[in-house]
């Protein structure tokens, strides 16, 4: 049976405080952004061209109402999101010289942690081909209950699940309680999206006897992203390498997340490519996102990523 959304994803919704500049008297500015991950993830999808809708909660304040209007404005659907007491998450973003983060979260306990399980949006679990999610709706309750009652529940009702663990060390109150949720993560996972310092933590091995110990806990296809070097693709039968694309960096936040949307559009939309071209593809669109502040704003279009694969060499 046909799904309505292509994916549907679980998770923090947030602002990011982008770095722009500074005042007259030498202070950095920062710009208000929507961000998140997984919220990321679906801009990505939604902007290619995918049916997406999120699942979490933003505060009753006017943050929280201009998260809402800016996913409605990304394509998102936003019948998931829950509205609550606490104060919507906020995270200022510095950027160094070459498009590298550091993050630092306001969150005690803040919004994002405080999806209600009872309030769970079910017929959009009911209804989407991918149900999305990473490890920061997992540091908290009750957000953590909601995600392990989503993931169990879009299963039974046939979504394939996709995960990226999206480590923030400060979020946590170990890194043994991280790697724990991590691994719950990936035994979960058909798809994982994850990044090379996250697959030495967790198993501190060579990326290829690393990605053999993933493909081990049950996931189908695993796409290790390995920043400026590109990305790798390993499943039982193959494994790939792309060396990515070389652009202007400006700001690395949500390329990741970019990337992630671009795998799952493509697995939706676009389900005759190989595993090879979705990684060029994806490559593609994190490459872009890199060459714009923000998140969710920085997403490309369909078009934007056909310029840069053809200036490569790469018809689509």
């Amino acid at each position: 049976m046909d799904k309505q959304f292509d994916v549907v994803a679980i998770g923090e919704y947030l602002i990011d405080f982008s770095p722009n500049g500074c005042s007259r008297t030498g202070n950095p500015q920062y710009e208000m952004n929507p961000g998140g991950a997984p919220t990321n993830c679906l801009a990505s999808c939604a902007t290619l061209g995918g049916n997406t809708a999120i699942i979490g909660a933003v505060g009753r304040d006017f943050f929280g109402r201009f998260l809402k209007d800016k996913a409605t404005e990304a394509g998102i659907d936003i019948s998931g999101l829950q509205t609550v007491p606490e104060s919507t998450t906020l995270v200022f973003v510095s950027v160094d010289d070459a498009g590298n983060r550091e993050f630092a979260f306001v969150r005690e306990p803040g919004a994002d942690t405080r999806i209600s399980r009872n309030a769970l949006n079910t017929q959009l679990l009911e209804n989407t081909a991918y149900l999305h999610f990473g490890t920061l709706s997992l540091t908290d309750a009750p957000a953590r209950d909601a995600t392990i009652f989503a993931v169990e529940y879009a299963k039974r009702n046939g979504a394939q699940i996709s995960f990226d663990p999206n480590y923030r060390a400060p979020l946590w109150k170990s890194v043994d309680d991280a790697k724990t949720w991590m691994l719950w993560g990936l035994k979960q996972a058909d798809i994982v999206k994850m990044s090379e310092e996250e697959l030495t933590l967790l198993f501190d091995k060579s990326i290829e006897e690393g990605a053999k110990e993933v493909l081990g806990l049950g996931v189908d296809e695993l796409y290790l992203t390995v920043g400026s070097k590109g990305a790798y693709f390993f499943s039982e039968n193959e494994q790939h390498y792309d060396p990515g694309f070389a652009v202007n960096a400006i700001d690395t936040t949500g390329c990741g997340d970019a990337f992630t949307g671009a795998i799952l559009y493509q697995k939706c939309r676009e389900a005759g490519k190989t595993a090879k071209e979705r990684l060029r593809f994806a490559n593609a669109v994190g490459a872009l996102c890199a060459t714009h502040l923000g998140g969710m704003s920085a997403m490309p279009d369909r078009k934007r990523v056909k310029q840069l694969l053809k200036r490569n060499g790469v018809c689509i």
